[in-house]
């Protein structure tokens, strides 16, 4: 028999070197992936029940039932029912739709209205750019949610009063970082080759500028939809946005004020508007590290 024909022995690995390849994978196991892979399935949960949150409950949100007032956390009613009847549960499922549809609209608003602004700002003449550069750093003092106010004072309440209030209210925050990165990218060598080329500036500005400008903002509108939204239930929580009885996160913590000894009825909206605030954030707080580092 040839020695080919021989099994190899069994590899023997020495209790250190098993040692060094277990520590060495742990290092390449980066544990802050596990509250991003997390908060990215809340925010999938969420938008389930934004699209489908008939699929999640058999309650209706608006169905008052004054034989079944107030009860606990059981298995008919698993997050109790409120001073109506009406399921909690269904009513936090239902308040995500109108939530995610405050957020993504005022966010649109003040990310489209915001670049615009700063765009043009930076790119006209320095005298109209320093008159918008003091209105806005006028309204950057005023707090977001004063703004807001002030707007729907004029405006009304209500669900669209509220997109627009908070979308106005977040516009000089994005104004100014676009005038900001405007002004870099303007200045820049490959910018002045394009103006040497003899390229046309509408083609300057949206080929070259914009893309370039813009990018930061759209990282940052991921916070800023956290933000918007938790801006929105204050304004419900004060009784100026979406009314009752449709399902809103802000409105039912309001009512809560009432019965301080149904827990229930602040802790499960509560949850579900700080969780959603939360993943938001930690996803947007992600792409904006990931956005730095690309750029450097």
């Amino acid at each position: 028999m040839s020695t080919a024909d021989v099994d190899a022995p069994p590899e023997v690995i020495h209790p250190a070197n098993r040692w060094t390849r277990l520590t060495a994978a742990g290092r390449r196991l980066d544990l802050t992936t596990v509250p991003v892979m997390a908060s990215v399935a809340f925010l999938g949960f969420i938008l389930l029940c934004a699209v489908f949150p008939h699929l999640l409950t058999s309650h209706q949100p608006v169905a008052p039932d004054m034989s079944a007032t107030l009860l606990g956390p059981e298995a008919g009613h698993i997050f109790g029912t409120d001073e109506l009847g009406q399921d909690v549960y269904a009513r936090v499922v239902f308040a995500v739709r109108p939530a995610v549809l405050v957020g993504v609209g005022s966010t649109a608003i003040a990310v489209v209205c915001g670049a615009i602004l700063g765009m043009v700002s930076a790119l006209t003449k320095p005298l109209i750019d320093t008159i918008t550069m003091r209105l806005l750093d006028v309204f950057v003092a005023l707090p977001s949610l004063l703004l807001a106010l002030l707007i729907i004072a004029v405006f009304g309440t209500g669900t669209g009063q509220i997109i627009v209030a908070v979308g106005v209210a977040f516009i000089p925050p994005y104004a100014r970082i676009v005038r900001g990165e405007t002004v870099s990218v303007r200045d820049s060598l490959h910018i002045e080759s394009a103006v040497g080329l003899g390229i046309s500036r509408s083609r300057i500005v949206l080929v070259h500028i914009l893309p370039n400008a813009v990018r930061p903002i759209l990282v940052l509108a991921t916070i800023g939809f956290g933000t918007s939204l938790l801006s929105a239930s204050i304004l419900s929580f004060l009784g100026l946005g979406v009314q009752p009885p449709a399902p809103d996160w802000g409105t039912m913590l309001s009512g809560a004020r009432d019965y301080p000894d149904q827990w229930w009825l602040v802790l499960f909206p509560g949850l579900a508007l700080t969780f959603t605030v939360v993943a938001v954030n930690i996803v947007g707080r992600t792409l904006r590290e990931r956005n730095d580092k690309e750029r450097r």
